[in-house]
């Protein structure tokens, strides 16, 4: 039971994950274009054309530590690996469809709708920001915001499905110091989520999170610390699916 609860808590907060992210003339596009130079600019993200992600994940309610690994791939593929109590969990999106390993049987299974369509979301790399437009994704301006005794420039971003997806940038780097949103609780429930950004670090000419923490309802819920990022190694598709 506590491990079935342990990857029900994983899977929902995994799926929250993203790969990213001053006056009042400013519009869209101009928070958009700063938030895009401040992660390494348009000339930067575009010569990205796959990223590994190392480190680890704690689940606090659990006290518990796992070594983890992430894969995207441009545009749309995506890979997560991590052993947790002596058994291996993969989930990857192709593209098209999300599956995982049972760590317990090994077996391949799809993930359910809900499920899948937020991995769908996690999979988006560079070029969905990009070129949103791509992806039906919109972004609204709404303005400047008191975040945790900072001041943050506000961006909505709304996919096509309608999900919607607040990012606070900071105000003065412009880099994502939060983004907030509706995702799925351990118990398959709707709830807050909330992820903060941390550590930033230069990577190839882009500035990288190597920290997030996620908080469900208020409550912390996962801390991620990744020990390296690394760019452009050749990952081939195969890599994203499962047999």
């Amino acid at each position: 039971m506590k491990m079935k609860k342990t990857l029900a808590i994983l899977l929902a907060c995994l799926s929250l994950v993203v790969l990213t992210l001053p006056g009042l003339a400013q519009t869209d596009k101009d928070i958009l274009e700063k938030m895009i130079k401040a992660l390494g600019g348009r000339e930067t993200l575009a010569g990205i054309r796959d990223t590994r992600i190392s480190g680890t994940i704690e689940i606090i309610q659990y006290g518990m530590t796992a070594p983890m690994t992430i894969y995207q791939k441009e545009p749309n593929k995506y890979r997560m690996e991590m052993e947790i109590m002596g058994m291996s969990m993969v989930q990857v999106y192709d593209g098209q469809k999300a599956m995982m390993t049972n760590p317990q049987t090994g077996e391949v299974i799809e993930l359910p709708p809900d499920q899948a369509q937020q991995m769908k979301k996690q999979a988006l790399g560079n070029d969905a920001t990009l070129n949103p437009e791509k992806y039906g994704i919109t972004y609204t301006y709404k303005g400047r915001e008191e975040i945790d005794g900072k001041t943050c420039h506000v961006l909505e971003q709304k996919f096509p499905e309608g999900d919607l997806v607040t990012l606070y940038l900071d105000g003065n780097t412009y880099l994502p110091y939060k983004s907030r949103s509706k995702g799925l609780s351990s118990s398959g429930g709707e709830v807050e989520t909330e992820v903060v950004f941390g550590d930033y670090r230069k990577v190839d000419n882009t500035m990288a999170a190597f920290s997030m923490t996620v908080y469900q309802g208020g409550v912390e819920t996962v801390r991620m610390t990744f020990s390296e990022i690394v760019y452009n190694t050749g990952l081939d598709d195969s890599l994203f699916t499962l047999k």
